[in-house]
């Protein structure tokens, strides 16, 4: 199963460029979950000033620059997981924020070619 997870580091968490000790933790995970088959795909988010919301509503469009949302709800990054359950990927969390630090990992299933087939608009 494919989860995409999204980390929202908690706010005043994390303040300035991470140490090259952080650094090194963090990319020791990355590196052993990949090659382990878990981690299909990570990365981290730029700044929400140089994002964009596009909405539509009744047909019309409407496009608001960043930033566009509370500071608590900033996404850090994300992480695309190839695990057996959901319970595997909470497992991957928690072994990730305990490198990241104060924060919450929201897991979500991908859809697969099964739900796409029984759920209808």
């Amino acid at each position: 199963m494919q989860f995409l997870t999204f980390y929202t580091p908690a706010p005043g968490a994390h303040a300035g460029p991470p140490s090259k000790e952080y650094m090194d933790e963090m990319n020791k995970l990355i590196e052993a979950s990949m090659k382990s088959g878990e981690l299909v795909a990570t990365g981290g988010l730029t700044p929400l000033q140089l994002g964009a919301r596009v909405v539509q509503t009744s047909g019309k469009v409407t496009i608001t620059d960043g930033p566009f949302i509370e500071s608590t709800e900033i996404i850090g990054g994300f992480a695309l997981l190839e695990v057996p359950s959901k319970e595997a990927a909470i497992e991957s969390s928690k072994r990730f924020l305990k490198i990241a630090g104060d924060g919450q990992v929201t897991i979500r299933p991908l859809m697969t070619e099964a739900d796409t087939c029984t759920n209808s608009r």
